[in-house]
C-alpha cells in the first residue's frame, strides 16, 4: 500500500500581499471640492415604484411595486427593459 508522506499533503498559506499605500487626501484636491460634484443627482424612478425582475422556470418577467407586471418572456434582459421603460414611462 502507497502512503504520501504527511508533509506532502500540506498545504501552507499564500503570503499576505502589503497593503497599498494611498496619498493623502489634501494632496490629491487640487481644485474647489464644489466644481467636482455634479449640479444634481440623476432622476431616479418615480415616487412607489420599484420596478423588478422575477424568474417562473424559464421565463422572466418584471414587476413594479404599483402593482404593474410586464408579460414573461424567455429573455432576461428583454424583461429589465420591459421594467426600465415602466418606470420611464410617466
Amino acid at each position: 500500500m502507497h502512503e504520501d508522506s504527511p508533509a506532502a499533503a500540506r498545504t501552507t498559506a499564500a503570503p499576505r500581499t502589503p497593503a497599498r499605500t494611498t496619498p493623502a487626501l489634501t494632496e490629491s484636491l487640487t481644485g474647489p471640492l464644489s466644481a467636482s460634484l455634479p449640479e444634481a443627482p440623476p432622476p431616479g424612478p418615480p415616487a412607489g415604484h420599484s420596478a423588478t425582475t422575477i424568474e417562473r422556470g424559464s421565463f422572466c418577467l418584471a414587476r413594479c411595486s404599483c402593482g404593474w407586471s410586464g408579460p414573461a418572456r424567455r429573455s432576461r434582459d428583454r424583461a429589465r427593459t420591459d421594467a426600465t421603460e415602466h418606470l420611464a414611462a410617466p
